[in-house]
């Protein structure tokens, strides 16, 4: 079984409430631990065996695994997860404005809001980077209201021009 199928069988074990709470509590203190030392420590490259690596950031290597998977798309160059062993050569190169930016759609406020980022990204570019997730949230359509301008560009109302069949 690779390292990732192991992370996700790990990840989806039946638990009872009170283990399950647990269980994701203790992980996400150390993936918060492991953004406090990245961001205060400005690594963008992390390289490796990811054995040591994960040793590293004080976790197994079936964890840390975790770890990469909830990383990969703030990577420059995206790891194939399913190829992963104790002795694969990592090399975790962040984007740091990328890994902001995801860690806002995952709704990851303890992590986003660490103050280590006041280190890697200045406060208006983190504003500038919310702004800029909120309107990718926004829902666009491209339906015209009966009382919008026609799109054909008569001028007109849509009901009164191009809709007047409709």
């Amino acid at each position: 079984m690779s390292l990732y199928e192991s992370w996700k069988e790990l990840a989806g074990k039946e638990r009872s409430q009170v283990e399950y709470n647990k269980f994701w509590e203790e992980y996400f203190l150390n993936e918060k631990n492991n953004y406090e030392n990245i961001l205060e420590n400005k690594k963008q490259v992390i390289a490796g065996k990811l054995n040591d690596v994960a040793g590293e950031f004080n976790m197994d290597a079936v964890t840390f695994t975790g770890f990469i998977d909830g990383i990969n798309t703030s990577l420059v160059q995206e790891i194939d997860m399913d190829s992963l062993t104790e002795d694969s050569d990592i090399k975790l190169e962040i984007d740091f404005e990328k890994l902001y930016f995801n860690m806002l759609d995952a709704k990851a406020e303890w992590l986003y809001n660490l103050p280590q980022w006041e280190g890697i990204l200045s406060e208006e570019k983190r504003k500038e980077i919310a702004k800029e997730f909120n309107k990718s949230r926004i829902a666009v359509s491209n339906k015209v209201g009966r009382n919008d301008p026609c799109p054909c560009g008569s001028g007109k109302k849509y009901k009164k021009c191009c809709g007047v069949n409709t």
